[in-house]
C-alpha cells in the first residue's frame, strides 16, 4: 500500500520572487523617504543620487544574502544563518525578537502610513487629528 505524502510544491515564478522582493525590501518607505529626503538635501539631483547609492547599498546585501543562502541551504533564512554562525540561543532570540517586535511594529508602520495617505485628502494642508490616524491604521490592522 503506497502512502500519500502531503508536501509543499515549489510553484514560485520568477515574477512572483520579483514581486515578493519588491514588496519585502521597498516596502512602505519608499511612499515616505523621498519627502524627508528632498527636503534635507534641498535638491532633487542629489536626492536622486543619494538615492541610487542606497539602491547600490541595498544590492550588496541582497548579494550577501544570496551567498548566504548558496552556503546555508536550509530554509528559515536569518534563523539558519544565524544558528550556524553562532550557535542555537543567537538564532532563537532573533526569530523570537523579530516574531514579536519586528513583524508587529512593520504591520503598525505600514497601517499608520496608509491611514496618512487616506486621511491626507480630508485635511488639506495641515495634518490629521491623532486619534483619527490610530482609528484608522487600527481598522486597516484588523481587516487583513
Amino acid at each position: 500500500m503506497a502512502e500519500n505524502k502531503v508536501k509543499l510544491e515549489k510553484n514560485l515564478n520568477l515574477l512572483n520572487g520579483i514581486s515578493i522582493l519588491i514588496g519585502v525590501i521597498i516596502g512602505s518607505g519608499i511612499f515616505i523617504s523621498p519627502k524627508g529626503v528632498i527636503s534635507e538635501t534641498g535638491s532633487i539631483g542629489l536626492a536622486l543620487i543619494i538615492w541610487v547609492l542606497c539602491g547600490i547599498i541595498s544590492m550588496f546585501g541582497a548579494i550577501s544574502y544570496a551567498e548566504l543562502g548558496c552556503m546555508i541551504p536550509k530554509a528559515g533564512g536569518e534563523y539558519e544563518y544565524l544558528m550556524v554562525s553562532f550557535g542555537k540561543l543567537p538564532g532563537f532570540l532573533f526569530i523570537w525578537t523579530f516574531t514579536i517586535v519586528m513583524i508587529p511594529a512593520s504591520f503598525a508602520l505600514s497601517a499608520l502610513i496608509f491611514a496618512d495617505y487616506a486621511l491626507q485628502p480630508f485635511y488639506d494642508g495641515c495634518n490629521a487629528p491623532f486619534f483619527s490616524r490610530v482609528v484608522l491604521a487600527a481598522c486597516f490592522i484588523s481587516t487583513q
